[in-house]
């Protein structure tokens, strides 16, 4: 005779995150905040690459060391593309824009 074992179910737990970007409001902060995080970031690693220092790359591209730093900690509220543009340039890159298939490069 076989004996079947009755198996229970465990119901998983929706994540944190999963549950919290459910609502509208913190999503929206959310994807903000993120924005922020990738450009700090990005202009992070650049800079590590070239290794240039927050003054050496101010001073070459003629923006406050101030600004520059703001960026890269995320603590900037109101960067502008042609900030931007000046500093991912300095360091060897390029701001694009993409329409449909297509990148503009900006710059």
């Amino acid at each position: 005779m076989t004996v079947k074992k009755k198996t229970k179910k465990i119901k998983r737990a929706t994540p944190t995150f999963e549950r919290e970007m459910q609502d509208a409001n913190f999503k929206e902060k959310f994807d903000a905040e993120y924005e922020k995080f990738l450009l700090s970031e990005a202009i992070l690693k650049l800079m590590d690459e070239q290794g240039k220092s927050v003054r050496k790359l101010a001073a070459e591209i003629g923006i406050s060391p101030s600004v520059i730093q703001d960026i890269r900690s995320g603590t900037r509220t109101n960067v502008t593309l042609k900030n931007v543009s000046k500093i991912v340039q300095a360091l060897g890159s390029e701001v694009a824009v993409k329409i449909g298939n297509k990148y503009f490069q900006i710059g």
